[in-house]
């Protein structure tokens, strides 16, 4: 028998006498007799099943590095929406103008971004894009202000009525019910309105109603009179004074039975509302009440 069989059925423990005898007649057997002795002092280490159970699944836990695949056409659509974003915002904060208002009673005075000076009266509105004012000096107005411009670049005041132009000059404009008044104190005004276009040189007092010249004289003063809490009328309605009234003062006035067309010539002042009352209605023949809301009765003396 093959002597590897053999040896194969002996450590196994499966061999017969007469195959245990062919075995030790091999030259071999001594060096098989030492080495089942060594080795049977071998133990094999326990095996823990829990402990590697916990083991395979902490290892299954790991998290796996992700693998992004770059799409090169969505990249360039995210970086083409910023960028618009970007650009939107720019051109967004370039095109907020900058607003300055007044209410009843109330002047207010500043600068605009190339330190012209502006006086604007009381409920007046004044908007401009102060971001793009080096390269457009051009504003709107709804009201009444002074002008004060520095010189430079045109200089321009949008009106419901018409547009005022300068270079560099003191001027007054009023826009208020179709009625368009500019006074010019110093250097040249150009005024613009229905097609039309008229040179204003200093001391020149243009009056437009309702886009009809009614007047386009000179005039004496060297700058307007509300600025200094005053208000000054030359044949004007009664109806023009009145709403003038309402703008200095906190008040609402009515009227019983009188003319609001009649003319008046003559000023008021901004301080003191029994004055500037009492200089309107005496020459007219008039005269007033008054309340603590703030309410006003002109009406008729009586004879």
């Amino acid at each position: 028998m093959d002597k590897n069989k053999l040896l194969a059925k002996w450590l196994n423990k499966d061999i017969t006498k007469e195959e245990l005898e062919l075995l030790k007649a091999s030259p071999e057997y001594a060096s098989y007799i030492k080495i089942a002795d060594a080795t049977s002092q071998f133990q094999a280490p326990k095996f823990d099943k829990e402990k590697n159970y916990k083991a395979i699944n902490a290892k299954k836990n790991i998290s796996q590095p992700k693998v992004v695949k770059l799409n090169l056409f969505k990249t360039f659509l995210r970086i083409a929406a910023i960028v618009t974003v970007l650009f939107s915002g720019y051109f967004y904060y370039n095109s907020i103008n900058t607003i300055v208002s007044t209410q009843i009673a109330q002047k207010q005075t500043f600068l605009l971004p190339d330190n012209s000076k502006v006086v604007l009266n009381a409920n007046s509105t004044i908007d401009y894009n102060k971001n793009n004012w080096k390269n457009n000096r051009e504003l709107n107005l709804e009201g009444e202000a002074y002008f004060k411009v520095s010189k430079g670049q045109k200089f321009s005041i949008k009106t419901n009525d018409g547009v005022v132009s300068v270079l560099g000059t003191q001027f007054n404009v009023f826009s208020r019910d179709h009625q368009f008044y500019i006074n010019c104190y110093e250097g040249l005004v150009s005024v613009a309105f229905n097609d039309t276009l008229i040179k204003l040189p200093a001391g020149n007092y243009l009056k437009i109603d309702a886009g009809n010249i009614t007047a386009h004289q000179t005039a004496s003063r060297t700058s307007p009179s509300w600025i200094k809490n005053e208000s000054n009328f030359d044949n004007a309605t009664l109806q023009t004074v009145l709403k003038e009234l309402e703008i200095q003062y906190p008040i609402k006035v009515t009227t019983n039975n009188i003319d609001l067309n009649q003319r008046f010539s003559g000023s008021f002042s901004h301080k003191n509302l029994n004055l500037a009352l009492t200089l309107i209605c005496e020459p007219l023949h008039l005269s007033f009440t008054t309340d603590e809301k703030g309410y006003v009765t002109l009406y008729a003396k009586e004879n």
